[in-house]
């Protein structure tokens, strides 16, 4: 069951229109800026929660909502809703988020970071793609979905991708292969890690039931690591 989402605090240019948000600023006030990509449940609490993380560790984090406000805890209807999802205009949005956050005053990078999971891991990898220069790091958690490109010769960001060596909807030997062709072709630093876990293992509250603490907590600690080292 879709449900309304109540964090759209903050509204940004997307193409002629305009997309929503959730922006959290770090205690300092300024900081790297980073964009944050849902899964395909929509921009949930645990996404929202994900932003705020990234805000308590320095970082200017934003989380566009690609769903409008809508939200599911039902797997089926995730599956629907990122299938319906026209992948341009999310695209759209992921750039107008990118956009926004360059030239946002708390923001402190010359270029922004991504962090995406599952749907928005493929979303991150897009991104980088077709954003170029402006992206400087991008971090996919076991991406899939529609939006994963079929080539990477615009990617210039550093990528630290983390794949579960359990994870029925995107097999390892599929991510090390991706890991590959997103070297060869885009010449960009790459490095995949992979865990003894299963798809979604860093979300805490995933109804898959593949949540992996020691494993999460890991990714999430090379991946800070990670952002600051690329955006500074």
């Amino acid at each position: 069951m879709t449900t309304a989402n109540p964090r759209q605090n903050t509204t940004f240019a997307s193409g002629e229109g305009q997309a929503h948000g959730y922006l959290a600023l770090p205690a300092q006030g300024s900081g790297p800026g980073v964009i944050v990509i849902q899964e395909w449940w929509g921009l949930t609490d645990h996404i929202a929660d994900v932003t705020d993380r990234l805000a308590a560790e320095g970082f200017v984090a934003l989380a566009p909502d690609l769903y409008g406000g809508r939200t599911t805890h039902d797997a089926d209807e995730a599956g629907q809703l990122m299938m319906s999802l026209p992948v341009d205009q999310a695209a759209r949005d992921l750039g107008g988020a990118v956009d926004f956050l360059l030239g946002h005053e708390a923001v402190t990078s010359s270029t922004v970071g991504a962090v995406g999971f599952c749907m928005g891991g493929g979303f991150v990898l897009l991104l980088a793609a077709q954003q170029g220069d402006k992206v400087g790091a991008a971090v996919p958690f076991y991406g899939v979905g529609p939006a994963v490109p079929e080539q990477y010769r615009g990617l210039t960001a550093s990528v630290l991708g983390h794949y579960g060596e359990q994870d029925d909807f995107y097999p390892a030997e599929a991510a090390r292969a991706q890991e590959q062709q997103i070297r060869e072709e885009s010449g960009a630093p790459v490095e995949f890690h992979y865990y003894p876990a299963g798809h979604a293992f860093h979300n805490d509250s995933n109804a898959l039931g593949t949540y992996d603490a020691e494993n999460a907590r890991l990714a999430w600690s090379r991946t800070v690591e990670f952002l600051r080292a690329q955006l500074g």
